[in-house]
């Protein structure tokens, strides 16, 4: 789930010799004052810029008015039978009324409708309405008029835009346009009446807050609402000409009613908006459970033709919902069912899941399926389970999973076994599957389960597993408990648990990565332009010297032009030696045949000059020189490098290198700016992180070199962006703990 507080590698500490983008760097300079493009009029404020030139802080988008507006106008109202927008007439009557807001009907060919007074034109309204909802099929030159009448928000329902492929596309972009030269904030094109729904009033707590950009997949959640659990806002964000999902979600995670806020995404519109809002969202500790489409090819063609929007690589948006703490789940069940265990769970007090049934065989299965998904199921202390062996046979295993053998919950003992787990100060959530019911004992079982959970500040969680789900114990109960989770299957909850549990541990140590990233270039920033080919790749050679530039340890080595300076450079370099050709075209050297290792005398250097340079010759390559290397013959390959996303920008990856790489493409993303326990996250999602830890007798890696490494490069990436389009270091060895990490190889190209 929050891979940045899983798997994080156990290293010991050296003082770091490069600046992390999570640290504040001397001499900041801040951003100058200059209005968000678009904010309506709504306030302009200080935009700071990291170095790459891209916002650090999202723009504070007062929403108040949209959700609770005291003036509405309904542009195209209608009352004719028949006709759609009749039906979102009476519907927006109905929700203005519920929301205590004036208002005003425009159609120029009424002057009436369902017998209220109806103006002929915007001009004509008596007053600026905080929210104008457009019933009509082309928006355009309504925006305008709304624009000149000072109207701060507006829906437009309109459909045939970016969804429709490349001339809806360039339609919803003469919208997106006309939108900002008038001042007014506008949802849509192409949504829907979501966000004019009837909430229940009558729930207390904290509240869900719905944001989906297809409103059909938001249904499973708002119906959350005939359960109990009380819902706040629903947010249907449509194409997202100008409002988008993270305007929405930058809202919420502001509102003191919103206890989780649960997302269905197609597409991102902006990839650092996303980010800025999520940061925000995890500053304010406020949960984000997300869906969001586009796994496969598959999924993100559907996507694209749906919303009109890329969905960018599913890999990197994995790796920045990971590293914001973004919650991402797959199904629309898993989303329900997180989100509201999110909502109103109060933070645990310990890591420990305890698992109580009536069955062994419940126990163990369930037992197995948790700790599989890295749950800590921790052993009961003798103490604890010589308390629960009063009450439960003593041929019955209590050490956890804890089976009572069933008679124990019809009586007296339930209430006190329950008690006597939650008393232990290693369990913060207690789990009970029930896989059906079984009255009157499942009855009482869950009577003591929600009279326990309202005494105590722990989770209390049930899986009712009937698929019927009438029983009075479930619906009325287990439902009718607002301190009980209530889940259908084992997954949803094993999910949801996890997904609790690392929310808190994520946001406990929080610190947004972007309070410190880097303002201005650094000297090795002014060093590495001088280098940059623009069009071009470099030669491994001029790439080592971009790494050189950001202090990346290469080996030892000199460029040459004869064979009588191979065997000079050989001798200083001190055999064995590697010899490779250099040059801008080679980007796979080795299938070409132009690395040359294990050289051990003159002879053999001579004779792997020509060889090299024949080769290059014949295929046509040209060349800068021959490189007479140092070779490294022990440590663990790495890759580390610079790509960049559509959505995200330059991204920085981290994996196992050499053929590994392609092999079986271990690597982890992460997105600058980032400081230094975000390296190591990475690294603790690398499948292969035992390698670094040491296998079979070899010594551990020097982990922290190779995060300082990481974080170089993420420098690189940050400060180049748009200078370098893309840095591959491949292999990058870490030797032994305390040996540094070296770059054998390096590829980067110049946009």
């Amino acid at each position: 789930m929050l891979g940045s507080t899983h798997g994080t590698l156990t290293t010991h500490s050296r003082p770091a010799r490069v600046m992390a983008c999570g640290e504040q760097p001397p001499h900041t300079v801040h951003g100058i004052s200059e209005p968000h493009p678009g904010d309506g009029g709504q306030g302009a404020g200080v935009v700071d810029r990291d170095v790459s030139g891209r916002p650090l802080h999202a723009p504070a988008l007062d929403l108040d008015r949209f959700f609770r507006p005291e003036s509405v106008a309904v542009i195209g109202a209608s009352d004719s039978e028949g006709r759609p927008n009749t039906g979102i007439t009476r519907q927006l009557i109905a929700w203005s009324e519920r929301v205590g807001a004036r208002l005003h009907l425009v159609n120029p060919g009424r002057v009436q409708v369902f017998g209220r007074p109806c103006h002929a034109a915007v001009a004509e309204l008596p007053e600026t309405v905080d929210l104008a909802v457009l019933l009509v099929g082309d928006p355009l030159p309504v925006i305008e008029q709304l624009g000149e009448a000072k109207v701060k928000f507006a829906v437009a329902f309109a459909s045939g835009f970016a969804e429709t492929g490349e001339r809806g596309a360039a339609a919803q972009a003469r919208l997106a346009e006309v939108v900002e030269r008038s001042g007014l904030r506008l949802l849509g094109p192409n949504t829907n009446l979501n966000a004019f729904e009837r909430f229940r009033e009558d729930l207390d707590g904290p509240a869900i807050a719905l944001i989906t950009q297809s409103g059909h997949q938001g249904r499973p959640v708002f119906s959350l609402q005939e359960l109990g659990i009380r819902l706040s806002h629903w947010a249907p964000t449509g194409n997202e000409a100008d409002l988008e999902t993270a305007d929405f979600l930058s809202y919420f995670a502001t509102r003191p009613e919103v206890g989780a806020i649960a997302a269905y995404v197609e597409g991102l519109k902006d990839g650092r908006s996303f980010l800025l809002a999520a940061d925000r969202a995890a500053r304010h500790r406020v949960p984000v459970v997300a869906v969001k489409v586009g796994r496969t090819e598959t999924g993100a063609r559907t996507a694209l033709s749906h919303t009109g929007k890329l969905t960018g690589a599913d890999s990197v948006v994995d790796a920045a919902m990971r590293q914001f703490g973004v919650i991402r789940v797959d199904g629309l069940d898993e989303l329900q069912d997180t989100a509201a265990l999110l909502a109103r769970a109060k933070k645990p007090t310990a890591e420990g899941v305890a698992v109580y049934s009536i069955s062994g065989g419940t126990g163990a299965h369930f037992s197995d399926l948790a700790t599989a998904a890295g749950l800590s199921l921790p052993t009961l202390g003798d103490a604890k389970q010589a308390e629960l062996h009063q009450w439960i046979p003593d041929y019955l295993n209590v050490a956890n999973p804890i089976d009572n053998g069933g008679h124990p919950v019809g009586d007296w003992r339930g209430r006190k076994i329950i008690d006597a787990i939650l008393a232990d100060r290693s369990i913060g959530v207690l789990i009970c599957p029930i896989t059906g019911p079984f009255p009157p004992m499942s009855d009482k079982l869950a009577r003591d389960l929600v009279d326990a959970a309202e005494q105590t500040d722990k989770l209390v969680c049930v899986v009712w597993g009937s698929p019927v789900g009438t029983e009075d114990a479930y619906r009325g109960t287990l439902l009718g408990s607002s301190r009980v989770a209530t889940f259908r299957t084992f997954a949803n909850c094993i999910t949801a648990v996890r997904a609790y549990l690392d929310h808190h541990r994520f946001t406990a140590g929080y610190r947004s990565p972007f309070e410190g990233a880097p303002r201005i270039p650094s000297p090795s920033a002014r060093k590495a332009q001088a280098l940059m080919r623009p069009g071009e790749p470099l030669s491994e050679h001029a790439a080592k010297q971009l790494l050189r530039a950001y202090g990346i340890r290469v080996p030892r080595e000199q460029l040459v032009t004869s064979a009588a300076a191979a065997v000079r450079s050989a001798s200083l370099v001190g055999y064995p030696v590697v010899m490779k050709a250099s040059g801008p075209q080679l980007a796979h050297k080795t299938e070409l045949g132009l690395v040359k290792v294990g050289l051990t005398s003159a002879s053999q250097v001579r004779d792997a000059y020509r060889e090299l340079t024949d080769i290059a010759r014949y295929e046509d390559i040209p060349l800068d020189g021959v490189l007479v290397c140092q070779m490294i013959e022990r440590g663990v390959e790495t890759v580390v490098g610079i790509t960049h996303d559509s959505l995200f920008g330059p991204t920085v990856t981290v994996g196992l290198g050499g053929v590994l790489v392609e092999v079986l493409q271990d690597v982890a993303v992460g997105i600058p700016p980032f400081g230094e326990d975000q390296a190591r996250a990475m690294l603790g999602e690398l499948r292969g992180r035992a390698l670094l830890e040491g296998v079979r007798g070899a010594p551990p890696a020097d982990i922290d070199a190779l995060v300082e490494v990481v974080l170089r490069v993420q420098r690189m990436a940050l400060e180049l962006d748009g200078q370098l389009a893309e840095l591959d270091i491949n292999p990058l060895v870490v030797l032994p703990r305390g040996e540094g990490a070296v770059a054998l190889d390096a590829l980067a190209i110049c946009p």
